[in-house]
């Protein structure tokens, strides 16, 4: 193996470690829930989900999961339950 792809992935290894680095600025996903699969976004600064929770209360389950998981990996404005315990 060429001695500049063993750098790139060690450097790829340290980078795993540090998710930290990371900001996502959009991100779309499928969420699969107990009764149907939804589309979870944060996108332009706010999240979106196609739940019916979600219209009424700005928040749901699916995107609180993705933000837990996500954690250190969105900025700031994303985290909207940054006060809440989940």
């Amino acid at each position: 193996m060429q001695s500049s792809l063993i750098g790139k992935i060690e450097k790829a290894k340290r980078y795993a470690q540090e998710p930290e680095r990371i900001k996502f600025s959009e991100l779309s996903v499928k969420f699969q829930g107990n009764n149907n699969s939804y589309t979870t976004e944060y996108k332009d600064g706010k999240w979106h989900c196609s739940c019916h929770f979600f219209a009424s209360w700005g928040a749901c389950s699916h995107t609180m999961a993705v933000e837990k998981i996500l954690n250190k990996m969105l900025p700031d404005e994303a985290l909207t339950t940054q006060h809440i315990s989940v």
